[in-house]
């Protein structure tokens, strides 16, 4: 008949899936640091599991002696040999040690010792269990709640985390409510549950259009982009290898029913579903969608670009809180600008008028430096020689000498901002007498000083 301890050993192993050598070897463990607890670390002290007692037997080996030194570790001869006539000289001799010496609190240490070897055991299942599923999604119960608003989910054979911060806002649970998540981590180093979840990262909107689009699960659709501010919009751009399916109908489906799906499980999230280009200036335009765009300017060294609208478009292209062109930043991994045609026109013509202060560069130089968004005589300096010339088609020479000449404004409007001001003011000690004598004006005049305009010619060719 199987003894109590064998008994709840096989319960312990069916119950938490853990090997039953894992247990005793927990057991003897348990039972051999306590024994040496007790008895002292020096000791050579043996715990083996006896199935047939159902208990760990400790054993305590001394060296066989003629004279004793050390009575921890050694036995005369003739003690010995009341125990085992055979015994000789230099053997070692083992002598079963009585549990009962331990009493409560060596108990109570080897418990510790077995849960936490459990624990580990536990732990390292549930790592191998879900190491190869990082990525993926799974399904769930509410098991309970931190205190910082982390919620324990129940994977059924183990535990998960979802960190307030992965979290939809506003998304609400009670204990027992089911939860579909996507497996973010797996850590096998954490101190609690050691698979981590989200509800609220760009991977699970893929992941449930993956589900509920049978193109997409079999490639025939791919997902080139997803953004998302979890529980308000997102945004997913999709591409078609299959010139006679439509990626952006594939992923509504019948009458809604796909895109609606997937907007049930993430709590009414507006999906805004985008056909993919590999032309820049296309896909921000589709990103932006329903905006009407004027142009699209590319700036590929910032990797920034900027985009013109109607004025009456300005709105609808930014969105509520800017969250329309945000979303569609993120979206095609660009810094995006939005400007109103009447704005985007005066900001044109200041940059025009800067750049036709440079000496020789007239109407035409300016719009061909503006055309590669260059708006200023510092933006030239940051170009070398060769990709200015390259850009504006003007050779390399005269690359330079443009360069050379922006220079030279730049230098010049800066010795007239560092220089003194030779206005009327009235110098520290002088009275109104005395300035009207210095400089022939009135005491109670002024001048306003004007800028003469300049004619610039057109062509640019003095540069």
């Amino acid at each position: 008949m199987a003894s109590e301890l064998d008994r709840i050993i096989d319960q312990v192993s069916k119950d938490k899936g853990i090997d039953k050598k894992i247990l005793i070897d927990a057991l003897e463990t348990a039972m051999l640091n306590a024994a040496k607890k007790k008895l002292g670390a020096h000791r050579d002290i043996e715990a083996r599991y006896n199935p047939d007692l159902g208990e760990v037997e400790l054993f305590e080996f001394k060296v066989v002696v003629e004279q004793v030194q050390d009575s921890d570790t050694e036995i005369s001869l003739e003690e010995a040999r009341k125990t085992d006539p055979g015994v000789e000289v230099g053997d070692s001799l083992g002598k079963k040690i009585p549990l009962e010496i331990f009493g409560r609190i060596s108990a109570q240490t080897a418990r510790q010792v077995i849960l936490q070897k459990v624990r580990e055991a536990e732990r390292e299942m549930l790592y191998n269990l879900y190491k190869d599923q990082k990525g993926e999604l799974v399904h769930g119960s509410v098991q309970r709640f931190e205190k910082n608003g982390d919620i324990i989910v129940n994977l059924g054979k183990g535990e998960a985390i979802l960190p307030v911060k992965e979290q939809i806002p506003r998304e609400t649970y009670r204990i027992g409510d089911r939860v579909r998540a996507f497996i973010y981590d797996v850590d096998k180093n954490a101190k609690g549950p050691i698979v981590k979840l989200s509800r609220a990262r760009p991977e699970m909107l893929k992941k449930l259009f993956e589900l509920e689009v049978p193109e997409i699960y079999d490639g025939v659709v791919e997902i080139k982009g997803a953004a998302r501010e979890p529980g308000g919009r997102a945004k997913i751009a999709v591409y078609s290898r299959d010139i006679d399916v439509d990626p952006v109908g594939a992923c509504v489906g019948m009458k809604g029913s796909r895109v609606q799906a997937v907007v049930h499980e993430l709590r009414g999230e507006k999906i805004d579903i985008v056909p993919y280009s590999p032309d820049i200036a296309t896909w921000v335009c589709n990103a932006l969608a329903p905006a009407e765009i004027s142009k699209v300017i590319i700036d590929e060294r910032e990797h920034a670009i900027e985009v013109i609208v109607p004025d009456n478009q300005l709105s609808l292209a930014i969105g509520k809180k800017g969250q329309n062109v945000r979303l569609a930043s993120k979206l095609v991994g660009w810094k995006i600008e939005i400007h109103g045609e009447t704005e985007a026109e005066d900001s044109l013509q200041r940059a025009k008028a800067r750049l036709e202060k440079i000496e020789g560069v007239g109407d035409v130089m300016a719009r061909s430096l503006l055309n590669i968004g260059i708006y200023s005589p510092q933006e030239i300096l940051e170009w070398d020689a060769e990709s200015l010339a390259q850009a504006t088609q003007m050779g390399l020479k005269k690359a330079q000498k443009l360069q050379e000449l922006a220079r030279k404004h730049l230098e010049t409007e800066s010795a007239e901002t560092e220089a003194p001001e030779e206005s009327a003011g009235m110098a520290a000690g002088e009275n109104a007498e005395d300035l009207e004598r210095k400089d022939g004006l009135p005491k109670s005049g002024g001048i306003v000083a004007e800028e003469t305009p300049v004619s610039v010619e057109s062509s640019g060719e003095k540069v």
